[in-house]
């Protein structure tokens, strides 16, 4: 275990507020609360930097959520998109201005870590989180949450964020429930500079053979992040559209520096996102687009505000204000990211019944290739895009109503 700017002296102090999980839902809450001037202390089970299964797309939003003087470590600047239809239909669309940007998770994730750190932040790696515990005899007082480490150290805290994902031991102590629960494989594949070159600043989309899948090529450099995602429990069937993907690219004779799966977790509607003196954020709390799965932007955005809050959770002095700030989080979130959610559970819902329409109109439908453009951007959200636009409005409507083949429509 690792400690930094930390001494015996202070075992027993009572932090302002405690971060668990160090991804970037974790460091932007620990980031947002200790330049707030809070004493923060940031929990991470693993040694940094880590390996994380992602693709590493960085979005406008995710962009956008970056703290003040954040340098994106980018991998490649990507100005195509080739989409193909379970490998037929390939068209390449092309952008004058980059789309988004492609990092490596390690990288990312440690230099988030390390702006945390510089806002006064302290790190404690190599720790697991066994539980935390709101009352009995580890919690001195109502004002007090007991973190209680592997080992029975406790850490006590004014105020708790689980950033731990998609796992979340703090999310199970919340009650997270969840509504959709998806399982994404990915391997980093080593290239000669012959193939890197060709892939270079172009990513690849394909639409799935299972309902709601799909997979991905994203360059990063000398090597290519090859993954795709469909439904849990199809995990059989998930693994062979991999195996058959990177087949067909002309891949399967290179090995793999690694091979991971994951798995993703969508919140339910109802599903709390406190408890108490307990805050939870990004994979943790559930949050991610529920059609693309992308999460970064949401554990950015859900981790500044969770810090934000717990600030005021801190500072609360009886349990009408906690529950209060609590609440005033909850509303934060379900405002802005909630309805992104609720529009990317539509698209998924209608994706699953008619892949093809996406296909053909993000290759052949000018106004869907350039709210795709925007989105990636950050021109835009799926929220902004449904409220703000018609044309958008009404395809929603036609696709949430559209059948698909072989159903009656009635």
């Amino acid at each position: 275990m690792s400690s930094e700017n930390s001494s015996a002296d202070d075992v027993r102090q009572v932090w302002d507020v405690v971060v668990v999980g160090a991804g970037p839902a974790g460091a932007s809450a620990a980031y947002a609360a200790a330049v707030a001037g809070r004493r923060v202390l940031l929990l991470e089970k693993a040694e940094l930097p880590r390996y994380k299964t992602c693709g590493g797309g960085i979005i406008g939003p995710s962009r956008d959520a970056l703290p003040p003087g954040f340098e994106l470590p980018l991998r490649d600047r990507v100005h195509a998109v080739t989409f193909s239809h379970n490998g037929r239909f390939a068209r390449t669309r092309r952008s004058r201005q980059m789309l988004f940007g492609l990092i490596n998770r390690p990288e990312f994730d440690q230099q988030l870590v390390e702006h945390a750190q510089k806002a006064g932040a302290e790190l404690r790696t190599g720790v697991t989180v066994q539980r935390v515990e709101q009352h009995g005899s580890a919690v001195p007082d109502r004002r007090t949450v007991a973190v209680v480490l592997q080992g029975g150290e406790t850490v006590l805290a004014r105020a708790v964020v689980g950033a731990d994902g998609s796992a979340s031991r703090i999310g199970a102590h919340v009650g997270v429930k969840l509504d959709q629960v998806d399982l994404g494989l990915e391997a980093e594949i080593p290239v000669p500079e012959t193939v890197a070159e060709d892939w270079k600043g172009r990513v690849l989309i394909d639409w799935g053979p299972m309902p709601g899948s799909y997979g991905w090529v994203f360059p990063k450099g000398d090597t290519l992040t090859v993954g795709v995602i469909s439904a849990r429990g199809e995990g059989a069937a998930t693994k062979r559209y991999l195996e058959d993907f990177i087949g067909r690219l002309g891949l399967a004779g290179f090995e793999p520096s690694i091979s991971s799966g994951h798995l993703t977790r969508c919140r339910a509607d109802d599903s709390p996102l406190s408890r108490g003196r307990v805050l939870v954020c990004g994979d943790a709390a559930g949050l991610l687009e529920p059609w693309t799965r992308e999460g970064i932007s949401f554990a950015l955005r859900s981790g500044r505000l969770a810090g934000e809050w717990a600030v005021r959770i801190a500072e609360a002095h009886d349990a009408v204000d906690t529950r209060r700030q609590a609440l005033n989080y909850a509303f934060a979130v379900k405002a802005g990211l909630g309805v992104e959610m609720a529009v990317g559970k539509r698209l998924l819902a209608a994706f699953e019944r008619r892949p093809g329409v996406f296909h053909a109109a993000l290759t052949g439908f000018r106004p869907a290739w350039k709210a795709f453009m925007d989105i990636t951007r950050g021109a835009t959200s799926l929220g902004e895009l449904v409220r703000n636009r018609p044309i958008a409005q009404r395809a929603l409507t036609l696709l949430d109503r559209r059948p698909a083949p072989g159903e009656s429509g009635a």
